[in-house]
């Protein structure tokens, strides 16, 4: 048989870590033996789990190991990260360690390092006595890279007794009682950001704008609750759309009617964007004088627009190139604590994938399937409210402005 004795340190019990570890041992055709346990006793103190596992072939161990790792377990005395040297730009040595969204630390000369930038399928590389998480598209020859199994730590993001609930949207949303308990939570959330310094990120879709939710987002940004707005062209679009001519997707918003010729809006709108220059050019020399962009520029909140196959135009704001709008949206949410997604699947499952697991993540979609997406895409940390965007903002926008 082959042995390995692995420890995990957390709040292993409230997050159900204990039972997974367990069963991932049995599923793995192993077995376990629990040498140590210690049940943390308050709040903040921690549990303890030392055992020692078996397998009958090392082929086995090693994919136990991989499984456990994930959990938070790691082996005792495991020694070094192991480290391989890149031979060629964009090219990963063969048996690289591919990282979770998870806190992960490497040992590397003795000492456990932090991991920064984490991130999830990403590649870990050290140099200097740090150690960060590097794309593979941004792999150079001669970095070192960590291999396999040994010398890693993943922590994983634990249920601690006294945080913030989450269990009011855990079996989704669906009356108007619930949507206004959630909207009031989420506030919670983003006071608790404001207070500790982190930023509120907020992922969009053009159904901002269909569902009437750009009032109370435009009031949010104004008011200093929105630092970074990540978005496609669309929804940029049919702001400006709305806010130059009074339509959306060509439908007026006064009274849902079909505008006459209305189809051609949308392009209207880019078209005189490209007048101007920018969408900053334009609401400097007042050609746009309210929206969501507007506010963003008044307020000197960033925003990235990132473009896709089937964008008309695109405003000239828009980034075209994936890996460069890749790069802008990673950038944005470097420092974030909470991020509001709003009815687009495509962009947050896509920001989902570049958030540590420590960020708190609310989904709010009409579409139960969507926040399930994004869960399931490895963002496990995300929440979803079932719900009219539009409605949703509004109270939300309600609520902040009476922490204000």
């Amino acid at each position: 048989m082959h042995q390995e004795v692995v420890e995990a340190q957390g709040h292993l019990i409230d997050s159900h870590l204990m039972e997974q570890i367990f069963d991932t041992v049995v599923e793995y055709a192993g077995r376990f033996e629990v040498e140590e346990f210690r049940i943390g006793r308050t709040n903040a103190e921690s549990s303890y789990l030392r055992m020692k596992v078996e397998t009958e072939q090392e082929p086995d161990m090693q994919q136990l190991i991989s499984q456990l790792l994930g959990l938070g377990c790691s082996p005792v005395d495991s020694g070094d990260a192991e480290l391989e040297t890149v031979e060629k730009d964009c090219c990963a040595p063969e048996e690289f360690y591919s990282t979770t969204n998870h806190k992960t630390l490497v040992r590397h000369r003795g000492q456990w390092i932090e991991v920064e930038n984490q991130r999830m399928d990403a590649m870990v590389v050290v140099t200097g006595g740090r150690a960060a998480c590097r794309r593979l598209r941004d792999l150079k020859k001669d970095d070192k890279v960590v291999v396999r199994m040994r010398g890693i730590r993943v922590v994983p993001e634990a249920k601690e007794r006294d945080r913030l609930a989450f269990a009011f949207m855990s079996n989704g949303v669906s009356s108007e009682r619930q949507v206004e308990t959630a909207a009031r939570q989420t506030a919670a959330l983003m006071e608790q950001a404001r207070a500790e310094g982190k930023k509120i990120v907020v992922v969009s879709g053009p159904v901002v704008v269909h569902t009437g939710g750009v009032k109370p987002l435009a009031q949010m940004i104004r008011s200093g609750w929105v630092d970074a707005l990540l978005c496609g062209n669309a929804l940029g679009v049919h702001d400006i759309e709305s806010a130059l001519l009074g339509t959306s997707l060509g439908v007026r918003q006064s009274d849902g009617r079909q505008e006459e010729h209305g189809h051609r809006n949308h392009m209207r709108a880019i078209n005189a964007i490209y007048h101007a220059g920018s969408i900053a050019k334009a609401v400097e020399n007042g050609k746009l004088q309210s929206g969501v962009m507007y506010e963003c520029v008044k307020a000197k909140v960033p925003f990235v627009l990132a473009g896709s196959l089937r964008d008309d135009g695109p405003l000239p704001d828009t980034i075209t190139d994936m890996n460069q709008a890749q790069d802008a949206y990673a950038e944005q949410v470097k420092g974030a604590g909470v991020v509001l997604c709003f009815g687009s699947m495509l962009h947050s499952i896509a920001t989902g994938n570049m958030l540590p697991s420590w960020v708190k993540v609310v989904c709010v979609d009409i579409n139960p399937a969507v926040a399930t997406k994004v869960s399931d895409r490895g963002t496990g940390q995300a929440i979803g409210i079932v719900a009219d965007v539009g409605q949703f903002l509004g109270l939300l926008a309600a609520t902040v402005a009476e922490k204000k």
